[in-house]
């Protein structure tokens, strides 16, 4: 059981307060078990405490190397440091997740001076919210109960699915990056209501609704998001008018060229990253 375990958290931005908030508001883990560090916003740190209720003592560095569970949530160009600093100090019998962008199991490992499980997250804003749609990939020494629970944290943030490490950049480019492609959309529909002579919040309330109800049918009905499609355009009518300008933007090729680029420039990271952390060790 999560409630039974220590939880450490490196790092202490919006990523760490929506792990930290599912996980208390769902009672997935007492707040008294919590270690929480931040390298530098001590104010953050106790903003943090007061909201959900953890124990100020455990704001020490050598808290951390109490926790059962220790997750990395910092920002990528701080992860050399943050490997360099605790990578030798962390225990056996510990468990690492990093939800960190770009760095791969591998190269965590090889900062580590024990063989320990290594699990990579790539979570995104809609955790904010608990609605995260999140993917986990295990490095060589993780064990089956080590990844059940970490999709057990997970799960209390979002939706969780495993997959290999190889397809971690396309899940970047997809579901990682993906609440952009979502609010571009927004603003665009937003634009046209107003153009079309609705007022912003009338344009907004209408947009959002839209969204919120086209996902639930593709949660709820069994149906693919074509059979969807289909059912409202008929033949000759607004909605059909409408696609057809989208296809001669080329709408869907734009979209999958995005995804496809972010997938792309996601690799480039996590290879500069690499070469990064072997030049600080």
């Amino acid at each position: 059981m999560l409630r039974d375990r220590k939880l450490g958290l490196i790092g202490a931005g919006s990523m760490a307060e929506s792990i930290l908030a599912g996980l208390v508001e769902k009672g997935e883990i007492l707040p008294e078990n919590v270690a929480l560090v931040n390298r530098s916003d001590k104010e953050r740190l106790m903003s943090l405490s007061r909201r959900y209720g953890l124990d100020e003592s455990n704001h020490k560095p050598e808290r951390i190397l109490e926790a059962d569970v220790v997750i990395l949530a910092v920002k990528p160009k701080d992860m050399a440091d943050v490997l360099n600093h605790w990578g030798k100090q962390f225990r056996a019998g510990q468990m690492l997740i990093s939800v960190v962008a770009g760095i791969s199991t591998s190269c965590i490992e090889g900062a580590l001076a024990e063989k320990l499980p290594v699990i990579r997250v790539m979570p995104n804003t809609s955790c904010t919210v608990g609605l995260s749609a999140t993917a986990i990939c295990r490095g060589q020494w993780v064990r089956e109960e080590e990844l059940e629970t970490a999709c057990r944290i997970f799960s209390a943030i979002g939706s969780v699915i495993t997959v290999r490490e190889e397809m971690m950049d396309a899940v970047t480019g997809l579901s990682g990056s993906g609440p952009a492609y979502v609010y571009y959309l927004v603003e665009a529909l937003e634009a046209a209501g107003v153009q079309a002579g609705l007022t912003p919040e009338t344009a907004r309330n209408l947009t959002v609704q839209t969204l919120l109800g086209a996902a639930q049918m593709l949660m709820t009905s069994g149906k693919g998001a074509a059979d969807l499609r289909n059912e409202v355009t008929s033949p000759g009518g607004t909605t059909m008018a409408a696609l057809e300008v989208l296809h001669r933007y080329r709408f869907d090729e734009a979209v999958i060229q995005a995804v496809l680029r972010a997938k792309e420039r996601s690799k480039e990271m996590g290879e500069q990253y690499a070469v990064a952390l072997h030049h600080t060790r």
